[in-house]
């Protein structure tokens, strides 16, 4: 995996800096997000692994994926990775990618377990608290983990808080022992 996020690096931050510059960066996330759906497929998988398919029939199809409303850049993009036979990163580059964006839009994206639904007025409290102490804009996505008996578990970025009762009870457990 950390191979994978060491050769995805230079073409996420080629493609961010190319975003930014034509200033379309919900575009190159929307292909990047398309194409990594496409890749995870195992008939594309199996199209890209296969040493005996030929690279020009394979990038075309990679195009083809790309759609009309694809621009020019996004097409070159392709193009390359195709050529470099970097197609299977395109997960990791879509990851990097976005983790530039959030930072170039000052936001994080934030994504909170709880072992039950979240009403709003508690998302709204959860979010602007994080606001608060991270100083961005937070982007929530509200996950349910029935493991987590109670409380919430928030992953932002590298950042952990987990407040859930399964920690909760095991720190107690650690104390008592």
């Amino acid at each position: 995996m950390s191979e994978a996020i060491t050769t995805a690096r230079p073409y996420a931050q080629a493609a961010f800096d190319e975003a930014q510059k034509l200033n379309a960066l919900k575009s190159w996330s929307e292909i990047l997000f398309s194409l990594t759906e496409a890749v995870r497929h195992p008939e594309i998988q199996a199209l890209i692994t296969n040493p005996r398919f030929d690279k020009k029939k394979l990038e075309s199809i990679m195009e083809a994926l790309l759609g009309g409303e694809a621009s020019k850049q996004q097409h070159n993009f392709v193009r390359v990775l195709a050529e470099n036979q970097r197609l299977l990163v395109i997960p990791e580059i879509a990851v990097l990618f976005e983790t530039l964006k959030a930072e170039a839009e000052k936001s994080v994206n934030v994504v909170v377990d709880s072992a039950f639904e979240l009403s709003s007025t508690q998302k709204d409290k959860i979010a602007s608290s994080l606001k608060k102490r991270m100083g961005c804009e937070i982007k929530l996505v509200c996950q349910i983990n029935k493991e987590l008996l109670g409380g919430v578990v928030i992953r932002a970025g590298d950042k952990v808080i987990d407040g859930s009762a399964r920690t909760r009870l095991s720190e107690m457990a650690n104390a008592l022992a």
